[in-house]
């Protein structure tokens, strides 16, 4: 592992906030189901364990792996070698289905890896998840690193939909005591609530879509249009469905006037497709 700093791009000669970015080796892994539990209707919990995970780091609250599922009647995946030139698998071999997930939580001591799947256009992630039983078995790679946002912002502002979840509930985990994080999530119902236990200043507001599609946002997106920032320096953080994230990063920046090099958009997911993760702005 590597660590540098690095300052967030502005035009400002001496810019403030700078974040730090953590590198990692890359690392084929071969995980195991010890249990599964589902939190809401639009998520389930699975914990992995495995020899494999020896040496796995993850600092990065928004961190994520990719998960190597098995295809085509497969019991395990095949997994790459990672050279200098990247991934690389065996000629002529069925390839895994690869999809990005957020680490929820890891424990180096008992090895057990946590995430959390959010149930939603039933692709073959969500399909595997939701038939997962102890003993069964995916790969796993990376992280590739981390990017750690200053700790020393006045207030911190989290925006997403289910998918976003883990990572809320990650950094909100971390943040000081006392210091004002405003969070939006939007989900289906109260059902799809999660509890998300924090030290700091807590302002929660979940959105209910009730019947509408998710990746839609309008009520997100309105929420977020008439809500007032904090006073002083905020680091915003936004992940949804892609098309979402970018509106709600024009809000931001556009009508609140937010700074740009203090926010971070994604699309976690993109509507009508698999498999897509978008960073929007970093």
């Amino acid at each position: 592992m590597t660590t540098e700093s690095q300052d967030v791009k502005s035009a400002d000669p001496a810019p403030r906030h700078a974040g730090t970015r953590v590198r990692y080796t890359l690392k084929a892994r071969m995980l195991t189901v010890l249990r599964t539990q589902r939190l809401t209707p639009s998520m389930l919990r699975v914990v992995f364990t495995g020899t494999d995970m020896d040496g796995f780091e993850s600092r990065g609250a928004d961190d994520h792996v990719k998960l190597l599922f098995p295809v085509d009647g497969q019991d395990i995946p095949l997994l790459p070698t990672f050279t200098p030139n990247g991934p690389v698998f065996a000629e002529g071999a069925v390839r895994p289905e690869v999809r990005d997930y957020t680490p929820r939580a890891y424990d180096p001591e008992s090895g057990e890896l946590t995430i959390d799947f959010a149930l939603h256009e039933a692709g073959p992630a969500t399909q595997w998840a939701m038939h997962a039983v102890p003993g069964q078995r995916i790969g796993m790679a990376g992280p590739k690193g981390s990017m750690l946002p200053a700790d020393d912002f006045d207030w911190y502002l989290m925006i997403g939909d289910e998918t976003a979840l883990p990572a809320i509930a990650r950094r909100l985990e971390a943040l000081p005591s006392g210091i004002p994080a405003l969070v939006f999530v939007e989900v289906a119902g109260p059902a799809d609530e999660l509890p998300l236990p924090s030290r700091a200043n807590l302002t929660l507001r979940w959105i209910y879509r009730g019947t509408a599609a998710a990746g839609e946002g309008q009520d997100l997106e309105a929420a977020v249009a008439a809500c007032a920032l904090p006073t002083g320096e905020g680091y915003a953080w936004v992940a949804c469905e892609g098309t979402v994230a970018k509106r709600l990063r024009r809000i931001l920046v556009e009508q609140h006037g937010h700074p740009a090099v203090w926010l971070k958009a994604s699309g976690y997911w993109k509507r009508g497709a698999q498999g897509e993760h978008e960073t929007i702005s970093s």
